[in-house]
């Protein structure tokens, strides 16, 4: 079993900056990706950007140029540096962790844009 643990969520204005912090425990060793999801009210959740062990840093559209994934392997951490924040990048933002068949979320952390 892993253990996911977001934190940094919270109030930004336009055009703000915030990072986001996810702590794997447990089994982490068993992860090989770690990566960012966010889900607005009414709206799927969606990949913000991941980071896999051998095939490096993956954005989507809406975020690459802004946002920057980077993983710490010996502290089993994921960071999520936000930039030049929009209304629309309000979500909570979850964290997930994946190695071999299984998956992996914590609880996630709220981020509000506001104008």
């Amino acid at each position: 079993q892993v253990q996911l643990v977001e934190s940094g969520g919270g109030l930004v204005q336009i055009g703000g900056s915030l990072n986001l912090s996810c702590a794997a425990s447990g089994s982490a060793w068993t992860i090989h990706s770690m990566g960012w999801y966010r889900q607005a009210p009414g709206k799927q959740r969606d990949m913000v950007a991941i980071d896999t062990t051998n095939g490096g840093p993956k954005y989507a559209d809406d975020v690459k140029g802004r946002f920057t994934i980077s993983r710490d392997d010996a502290r089993n951490t994921v960071h999520l540096q936000m930039q030049s924040l929009k209304p629309d990048d309000t979500a909570v933002y979850y964290c997930r962790g994946a190695g071999g068949r299984y998956a992996y979320w914590g609880q996630g952390t709220q981020l509000t844009v506001s104008s």
